[in-house]
């Protein structure tokens, strides 16, 4: 029987990071399935799920967490036999706002609301227009539940979006 695990990694960004994990992870037979990680403020994140056979789930938990000693952090987050496909449509959202508290708070209410959920989020705060003000951009993949419309989201968005003074784009 094969094990699915979801696991973070955190540590001070430093080459080959990535390959040790991964030396591990292949060392006990287990693949590598999906992953998302980047580098933030010298930090270094991610998430994977990988598969294993079962009978070597364990032993490869306690390799991964040996890594601690080595500054790099793994939580285990799930262990399920299988992972769950979310239904429901696609949409991708784009935002741009002069930069103040609240904004992501703000719109993440609008799609928990409507019972969104988000697949896959960015956002910086970058240097706008010549005046130079901070401008918070954020680009989200989202799956809709099944019943919710995207012209229905976008009309939420919207209201949202024009408290804010925000720049808000659905694409479906």
């Amino acid at each position: 029987m094969q094990t699915h695990l979801v696991f973070t990694v955190i540590a001070r960004d430093r080459p080959g990071l990535v390959e040790r994990v991964a030396d591990i992870i292949a060392g006990m037979g287990g693949n590598w399935i999906e992953s998302s990680m980047a580098r933030l403020g010298g930090e270094f994140a991610g998430i994977v799920r990988i598969v294993i056979a079962g009978d070597k789930a364990d032993e490869l938990v306690v390799k991964l967490r040996a890594l601690s000693a080595d500054g790099i952090d793994i939580t285990l987050r799930s262990d399920q036999t299988g992972a769950d496909v979310p239904q429901g449509a696609f949409a991708h959202l784009d935002l741009v706002s002069q930069d103040h508290p609240g904004i992501l708070r703000d719109i993440t209410r609008v799609l928990s609301e409507q019972g969104v959920s988000i697949e896959h989020l960015e956002t910086e705060v970058a240097s706008g227009s010549m005046q130079g003000e901070a401008l918070f951009k954020a680009s989200a993949d989202l799956r809709l539940p099944s019943g919710l419309a995207p012209a229905e989201l976008s009309e939420a968005l919207q209201e949202t979006a024009a408290d804010l003074m925000a720049d808000v784009k659905l694409i479906d």
